[in-house]
């Protein structure tokens, strides 16, 4: 790699470490720039995945203080340990196309979700009113659902855990995204074991965007901190739409 394609690489880093910290999608940043220096799409994806996982790290270092506290929250751990290795290997072992052209309308729907979710709460019912078998449950397969995704493809991972937890936890918004920070990070750890041993992982490119996103990632989550509910709330569905239609143009070009 030549200067300007380790510049090219840092920036997108560090870029993707904040967007990812503040509501997901970060990868599509990333992604078109290790495609950009060279890499074939396959590599550049596992590349990608084991790249950006330093960030979410930084992510729970900067939001950890909104972290809940309760056995419940180390519940989704595993199901979100399963849930990765499955996606994992439905990218190493399958075809991408069908998924590519399924993955724009769950980001939207995502995004629709998070949009909206005060009417829907009005219908499906408040969390806080929910009984806490079926409040486990619900979380449990909104989490196995988004690991899953995050493993194969991962970008806008942030928007589907924020929108699917949101509308399930009773409990604030900042807090939500330092859940989905921690799941995240989880995904992260996931992906770069499984395509360190099995993936065609590019290091050299690694090494240049890994701490790029660390520092996105903990400047992030910081800012996410200080931002009001409502603006946060906003930023997501915009990321989120933007992300979703730009994944449908691709998909369907």
């Amino acid at each position: 790699m030549g200067l300007a394609d380790i510049t090219l690489l840092l920036a997108a880093g560090l870029a993707a470490g904040t967007v990812n910290a503040v509501a997901g999608g970060g990868s599509l940043i990333t992604f078109p720039a290790l495609i950009a220096v060279g890499l074939p799409p396959v590599p550049a994806n596992v590349s990608n995945s084991v790249s950006v996982f330093p960030g979410y790290v930084a992510s729970v270092a900067g939001s950890r203080a909104d972290l809940p506290r309760g056995r419940w929250l180390w519940a989704l751990l595993p199901t979100t340990v399963a849930g990765t290795m499955v996606g994992c290997l439905l990218l190493l072992a399958t075809p991408a196309r069908a998924f590519e052209l399924v993955v724009p309308f769950l980001v939207l729907g995502a995004t629709a979700v998070l949009a909206f979710q005060d009417p829907l709460r009005r219908l499906v019912g408040h969390p806080a009113d929910l009984p806490p078998r079926r409040r486990t449950v619900t979380v449990q397969a909104m989490v196995a659902v988004g690991a899953v995704y995050g493993g194969y493809f991962g970008a806008a991972l942030g928007v589907m855990l924020v929108a699917g937890l949101a509308l399930v936890l009773d409990t604030t918004l900042a807090r939500v995204s330092a859940v989905k920070n921690l799941l995240s990070a989880v995904v992260g750890l996931t992906t770069l074991v499984v395509f360190a041993l099995f993936g065609p992982v590019d290091w050299s490119a690694v090494a240049v965007v890994a701490p790029a996103t660390l520092v996105g990632g903990y400047a992030g989550a910081r800012l996410v901190r200080r931002l009001p509910s409502v603006v946060l709330r906003t930023l997501i569905v915009v990321f989120g739409t933007v992300i979703g239609l730009y994944l449908l143009w691709r998909a369907l070009r």
